[in-house]
């Protein structure tokens, strides 16, 4: 299970006279294999802040997440590092691609920085499922943003980690691709176990979350159960 306790973060800034704002603030969640959560909230909220600190990216200023009985940011750089590699699947919304890597590369390369070969043939399950098997040896410059979605999803699936967190998955996909994405997610914790975690604008992803939270002014402020 992922919990976040009392979880913060302020960043300094100068308006006039020196204050701070807060992108989180005071969150505390918890976060249960088997299950999708859906975080829901205008631009800015302070979601992605909050998935970056869920998953080892971004050191909170206060509060601690905690992996089981793991406590992230106590760990040594090098072992959160190993840790998030082996345990947590990141989608990211932004470009993640390595361009001078194949579509098929780019999906083993996590697997492969933590010294394993790489399991290619579940890597090519995963772009099956997605629709992009026949782009497994395209290149990043290839490929159009809503393939890069699906190739950054499939990466993050391959490694089969424990939690799976995912900002925007379907901010650039058709309706027949979203509702394939919002399934396989659906999917990885149902059938698998996997905890996750899907930061969202998309009202077709509602009925896949078991959660729903809302982030307003960094407060996690609503939650609902389906």
């Amino acid at each position: 299970m992922l919990h976040a306790e009392n979880l913060s973060m302020r960043y300094f800034r100068k308006t006039g006279q020196a204050n701070h704002f807060h992108a989180v603030k005071d969150v505390s969640l918890a976060l249960r294999p088997g299950e999708v959560a859906l975080l829901t909230g205008r631009s800015g909220s302070g979601k992605t802040t909050l998935l970056h600190m869920l998953a080892g990216l971004l050191t909170p200023t206060e509060g601690r997440v905690r992996l089981d009985d793991t406590d992230l940011y106590a760990l040594p750089d090098a072992a959160l590092s190993r840790l998030r590699n082996a345990k947590l699947g990141v989608i990211p919304q932004g470009r993640s691609a390595v361009d001078t890597l194949t579509v098929l590369e780019n999906v083993l390369l996590p697997q492969q920085l933590r010294g394993e070969k790489g399991d290619a043939k579940g890597a090519l399950r995963w772009l099956e499922a997605l629709g992009i098997a026949n782009l497994r040896d395209a290149r990043p410059a290839e490929l159009s943003g809503g393939e890069l979605r699906r190739m950054a999803i499939a990466r993050a699936l391959a490694g089969n980690p424990e939690v799976v967190l995912a900002d925007e998955p379907t901010g650039d996909l058709d309706d027949e691709n979203t509702a394939a994405v919002l399934s396989l997610l659906r999917k990885a914790a149902v059938e698998e176990g996997k905890t996750v975690l899907l930061v969202t604008h998309d009202s077709e992803a509602l009925p896949y979350g078991d959660r729903i939270y809302r982030m307003e002014s960094g407060a996690l402020s609503a939650q609902s159960e389906e």
